[in-house]
């Protein structure tokens, strides 16, 4: 009994040794140049890696030797850098303006959640410039007339009289002069997920002539070793 169970551990170990490399060769890592992010599963990069090999939502591309990764309801983002230990997705505005992206920045249309805490804030839209002691206008969303400045203040804050609100979202940190790096805050992270390394790519392997986990149990308990 003590053999036949050493037996059926060293078939298994050859097996899942066997099937990931398979995976592996299937799914192999992409950059979009030099110094670019590495590029693997749960993010695929589109033209290069099979469907299979990353999550819907995770689609990445290539705009010269910049990695970009595209939001429905902003735009086009630069990929900075990906943690895949700590599951963060660093990211840059293209158009200098960190606040723009959070306040149109649909997150619930993707498979992407803040990696910093969030806090309601609102954002309004005023008139008339507010006392910069108090205030902090947001340069960005604030050009083009005199009488549009934008700036971010507590949801529990009133909204001035000069002032109407334009949207409360909850984001990582109100507009800071200090804090206005267009990376700052823009840290996604991603829930646990299942797929390739797994259930797609076992298929793709099984489909080469590879032995599926289910055809070796049936394997086992046919030579009674299970």
């Amino acid at each position: 009994m003590a053999a036949n169970a050493i037996l059926f551990f060293l078939l298994f170990a050859t097996l899942m040794s066997v099937d990931t490399q398979a995976s592996q060769s299937n799914c192999p890592p992409a950059k979009c140049g030099h110094g670019a992010p590495e590029i693997r599963f749960p993010f695929r990069l589109k033209g290069q890696q099979p469907h299979h090999c990353g999550q819907p939502g995770f689609e990445l591309s290539c705009n010269e030797n910049t990695t970009m990764i595209h939001f429905p309801s902003y735009g086009d983002l630069v990929v900075k850098s990906i943690s895949y230990h700590m599951k963060k997705l660093d990211l840059l505005d293209p158009g200098n303006c960190v606040h723009g992206v959070f306040l149109n920045l649909n997150l619930s249309l993707s498979p992407f959640r803040y990696y910093y805490v969030v806090k309601n804030y609102k954002y309004i839209n005023c008139s008339a410039r507010l006392p910069s002691s108090s205030f902090s206008e947001i340069p960005c969303l604030s050009t083009g007339s005199r009488d549009h400045h934008i700036y971010t203040v507590k949801s529990s804050l009133g909204v001035p009289f000069s002032c109407r609100e334009v949207k409360t979202i909850a984001i990582p940190f109100a507009y800071s002069p200090y804090l206005s790096d267009n990376s700052f805050g823009l840290g996604l992270t991603w829930n646990n997920l299942s797929g390739c390394d797994h259930q797609d790519c076992k298929a793709n392997t099984t489909q080469k002539g590879i032995m599926s986990n289910s055809g070796f149990l049936n394997i086992a308990q046919d030579a009674g070793l299970l």
